[in-house]
């Protein structure tokens, strides 16, 4: 779990009313729309802050009640990059790959994307879906949703465009750490789905499940959570299940070289994936047990840095830089030589670095009272072979929080720019 933080940025903005949108009276939403509730916010003046807070509202029109600064941020689908990649951390999130079915190429994969593509749009607006819409969300607003799409190394075999797959797709070497259940890795398609709300995010889930009707299977599905926006006082970098401040030093899209890290060049090639990333996703189960055992000064040795604070044992608060040279009393590194936050430093692995935006998971507890918990680490960069590698090849080597820790699955997708207006995720691929 590489040492790195993200962005709180939330895209402003939300759509009007459209005819046949059905408003009830004052204090009663049963009979509203998802998109009357929205337009609700856009109508009254709401003014989104960097972090997607409500700055402040007009009064509302009779007859509709005014969405919460939770259900009316909104991310946009159309632009340079997909979205789901430089947003805030959501406080819930699905991740599912599917495998395309026997028979299906090219041309069933294409009018696969371009469903998901139109579903997604309308759920990220706060509408519902194109067709058989369950009615899960229809009283929120679009929550912060976010939908990206992806492309597995098997997919370009089963879709005969084996010359388009980017070399930076090649499998993921193996490491020391991994336990790896091949039945919950890798895939042809990828979708990742974020939101504020939990039920706007399932409802998410099963319009993109629904959609791929006949064209796609789903190999696996995985849920996870975060903080809530707004749950503290103020801004802060996420905790994890350990407890600990966890992604203190990812980089920021007011970096200078952020794009050069995280996005694929638009003269990089295959050409499609242009403004693109790669995305690594990670299952890895934290030992809670055994963690937990530990003395708090035991675990702040693993990870380099306070636990209440996350300022580096050398000293100073959560943002101030790690001094690596700093000595205790006893003449022994501050930070310990084979502590977590140490080993990740970008300057320690040749300047790799990765935007991490992972989520917690739960999945329940075993007959022997052990939780079946941890992260699921996804992080984002314009070459793996560059990013997560030599990290985790680094981690692999000597990082005192490999005993608390194991690599349950992974995957490794293509994820291409974000579609123009008027077009559908892939389309450069699929039809280029």
């Amino acid at each position: 779990m590489p040492d790195q933080t993200t962005s709180e940025t939330r895209a402003p903005g939300s759509p009007a009313h459209e005819p046949g949108d059905r408003v009830g009276t004052a204090g009663d939403t049963r009979g509203v729309s998802r998109r009357a509730l929205l337009g609700t916010a856009g109508a009254t003046g709401l003014a989104l802050g960097a972090a997607g807070g409500a700055v402040g509202y007009a009064a509302a029109p009779a007859g509709a009640a005014a969405l919460t600064s939770v259900g009316a941020g909104r991310a946009m689908f159309h632009g340079k990059h997909q979205p789901g990649i430089t947003e805030g951390l959501q406080a819930r999130g699905h991740l599912v790959a599917f495998d395309l079915a026997a028979g299906a190429g090219r041309r069933e994969a294409a009018a696969l994307l371009r469903r998901w593509s139109a579903t997604a749009e309308r759920l990220m607006a706060g509408e519902a879906a194109p067709h058989g819409d369950t009615g899960v969300a229809r009283d929120a607003g679009p929550s912060s949703l976010t939908i990206t799409f992806g492309f597995g190394h098997g997919f370009f075999g089963r879709t005969g465009l084996e010359k388009q797959r980017p070399a930076a797709l090649d499998p993921l070497p193996d490491f020391s750490s991994d336990r790896l259940d091949k039945t919950r890795s890798d895939g042809d398609l990828w979708v990742q789905i974020g939101a504020d709300d939990a039920l706007v995010a399932f409802h998410a889930l099963r319009a993109i499940q629904k959609d791929a009707g006949h064209a796609a299977r789903v190999r696996w599905q995985m849920n996870g959570f975060n903080r809530t926006p707004g749950a503290t006082a103020r801004p802060m970098t996420a905790r994890n299940l350990m407890g600990q401040i966890d992604g203190t030093r990812n980089p920021k899209p007011a970096d200078a070289d952020f794009d050069r890290r995280i996005f694929v060049p638009a003269s990089a090639e295959p050409a499609w994936m242009a403004n693109g990333s790669y995305a690594v996703v990670r299952r890895i189960r934290m030992l809670l047990d055994d963690w937990e055992a530990l003395s708090l000064s035991a675990q702040e040795a693993v990870i380099g840095r306070r636990k209440d604070t996350g300022a580096p044992l050398s000293g100073g608060d959560e943002t101030t830089p790690m001094d690596l040279d700093k000595t205790d009393a006893k003449g022994e590194p501050a930070v310990p030589v084979n502590a977590h936050a140490r080993i990740t430093r970008p300057d320690r692995n040749g300047g790799a670095a990765m935007l991490r935006r992972p989520f917690s998971y739960h999945d329940g507890i075993g007959q022997d009272g052990t939780p079946d918990a941890g992260l699921l680490f996804i992080c984002w960069q314009a070459d793996p072979l560059r990013g997560f590698v030599p990290v985790q090849r680094k981690l692999d080597r000597g990082d005192a929080l490999s005993r608390f820790i194991r690599h349950e699955a992974s995957g490794l997708f293509a994820v291409p720019g974000g579609a123009a207006e008027g077009e559908y995720v892939g389309q450069r691929l699929l039809e280029g």
